[in-house]
């Protein structure tokens, strides 16, 4: 039933609204250390919000990567950062759809990303589990071991 409310409002929408998202409280804004991208893009189509989020990583508030060389504790505050984009819109893990999970070791992180993954995805009670994709990569920090970027899909609150 959602997914025929989602397309027919998908279908019936007139225009797109977009806008960034942020939560200083938890990831500072990419353009402060002069990179040009929003930490997540927030699209308004009929009543459905797609909350675009752009690869996570473990940052802090002041742009600064933290738990270097600590992959599970990288991972964890990814999570925590996705999770302040998420609330700063009004979602929540249960609205992921996908994530795409970068790994600089693959081969070495991959049985701890599975276990805090496991754990976290527990923890959120999350049923069904989102769609995801394992890749390795070099990322845009050599400090960086994980980044995470996700979609999340839901209804827009009737007003």
């Amino acid at each position: 039933m959602l997914l025929e409310e989602v397309l027919t409002n998908l279908a019936s929408a007139s225009a797109i609204e977009k806008r960034g998202v942020c939560e200083p409280k938890v990831l500072n804004e990419a353009p402060a250390y002069g990179s040009a991208f929003s930490r997540a893009l927030r699209l308004d189509v009929g009543g459905v919000v797609i909350l675009l989020i752009s690869g996570t990583a473990s940052i802090d508030e002041h742009g600064n990567t933290v738990h270097v060389g600590d992959f599970r504790a990288q991972q964890r505050r990814t999570y925590k950062n996705i999770t302040g984009l998420l609330e700063a819109e009004g979602a929540t893990w249960h609205d992921i759809v996908r994530t795409t999970c970068y790994l600089r070791d693959i081969e070495r992180d991959y049985a701890a990303f599975n276990e805090e993954r496991n754990r976290f995805f527990r923890d959120q009670e999350l049923d069904p589990l989102p769609a995801s994709t394992g890749i390795q990569a070099i990322l845009c920090r050599p400090e960086l071991l994980i980044e995470i970027e996700a979609i999340a899909m839901f209804m827009a609150p009737k007003e």
